[in-house]
């Protein structure tokens, strides 16, 4: 049983819900699918928080939820979200089950190909700050390049405004597009869609080099917990 705390977009985190009752399917057959407790926020409220910098108070209420999920009968917890994970730690503190990191996730799939040089994308939260960077650093030895400041404010303004909106641009995804290609150009090995909306803006096929996104590839270590 997998507890998600998601809703951090829910225009992302139901991707989980599918992504992975898709991949139990796939391995039990017929009529199977994932047991999973969901615990789905306002958005609202947690972008408030963010917004604020109150970190402190975004960690209660995660790891309230979490301790809730465990309580519920969760073998396991999935922060449906990159940018959150910033509060990973207090979480894992709390809880005496595994909670599966996104970005351990993402650096197991960047390792298989032998990659070192790649491109972070993500709000300026994950872009800026060290939790995300720092942890695939030290675990997986990469070297994460980030986007300029002018950049990461559109790309943060993007998913903000748009993605977690349901909104899907050409324009922007050509933006989008533009940076990939100017960090693939000065050496750039792979490009990481850090944060769980990206992915339903840019796809695999529209980018030149190895593409990590991060909404399927935790799903997948969620599903491959769930199976054992």
């Amino acid at each position: 049983m997998i507890g998600l705390l998601g809703g951090m977009s829910w225009e992302s985190s139901i991707e989980y819900e599918r992504n992975i009752n898709q991949l139990v399917r796939e391995q039990l057959g017929s009529t199977s699918s994932a047991d999973l407790i969901i615990r789905s926020f306002n958005f609202a409220e947690i972008e408030k928080l963010q917004a604020n910098n109150d970190w402190a108070e975004a960690g209660k209420l995660l790891t309230e939820a979490a301790i809730g999920l465990e309580s519920l009968g969760a073998q396991a917890i999935v922060l449906c979200t990159n940018t959150m994970h910033i509060l990973a730690s207090d979480i894992e503190s709390a809880i005496s089950i595994p909670l599966i990191h996104i970005a351990d996730a993402t650096g197991f799939e960047i390792e298989k190909q032998n990659l070192k040089r790649i491109l972070l994308l993500g709000t300026s939260y994950t872009m800026e700050q060290t939790f995300y960077k720092d942890r695939l650093t030290k675990n997986f030895g990469l070297e994460v390049l980030i986007p300029n400041q002018t950049q990461r404010l559109e790309i943060h303004r993007i998913i903000y405004e748009e993605l977690v909106q349901g909104k899907i641009l050409e324009s922007s995804k050509n933006f989008y597009l533009s940076v990939i290609d100017e960090y693939v150009e000065s050496g750039a090995e792979g490009v990481i869609a850090g944060c769980t909306e990206i992915e339903l803006l840019v796809k695999p096929e529209d980018v030149s080099v190895p593409y990590f996104p991060t909404t399927s590839l935790h799903s997948k270590a969620a599903a491959a917990f769930a199976l054992g």
